[in-house]
């Protein structure tokens, strides 16, 4: 059997991995044994915790890359279709993206967690500080919600 700290510290690390994030960490460690109040808090620091990390790898990768031609050419093409969809929407994009984040990060499913967040923030080229909320209170959102499905208490509604 493992302590209380063991499981919180699996529940952390967990929900530093990508695609599972925090969606499979909870739940697991719950099965564990651990409290589910404290697989919350463990999990949902995690995978806040990697939100600047994530802007900063996108960063300095993006920065080694550019020295490539090729990257180059994919990196501009890519972003002048993303900026001609935001153009079209720039209203929207300014009012409601970051909201819209926070709610698409908020999605308890494997592709909508804070690596996917980010780096749509980063794509975008959002705010970073508002960003790193928005997906934190996102994250926030999707423990409260796994949690609750893992426990059942969805399951009594």
């Amino acid at each position: 059997m493992m302590s209380t700290l063991s499981l919180m510290l699996l529940g952390f690390l967990l929900s530093l991995i990508p695609f599972t994030e925090l969606r499979f960490a909870i739940p697991f460690v719950i099965s564990l044994g651990l409290n589910p109040i404290l697989a919350f808090i463990a999990c949902t620091i995690g995978n806040i915790i990697i939100i600047p990390i994530i802007f900063l790898f996108l960063d300095s990768v993006h920065h080694s890359l550019m020295k490539w031609h090729a990257y180059e050419d994919l990196f501009t093409r890519t972003i002048k279709r993303i900026w001609k969809r935001k153009e079209k929407v720039k209203k929207q994009v300014n009012k409601y993206g970051l909201l819209a984040l926070a709610l698409f990060v908020a999605i308890p499913l494997p592709v909508t967690g804070a690596y996917s967040g980010t780096l749509i923030a980063w794509l975008l080229f959002l705010p970073r500080r508002k960003s790193i909320l928005a997906i934190s209170l996102g994250i926030i959102l999707a423990g409260l919600i796994v949690t609750l499905i893992t426990t059942g208490i969805f399951a009594f509604f």
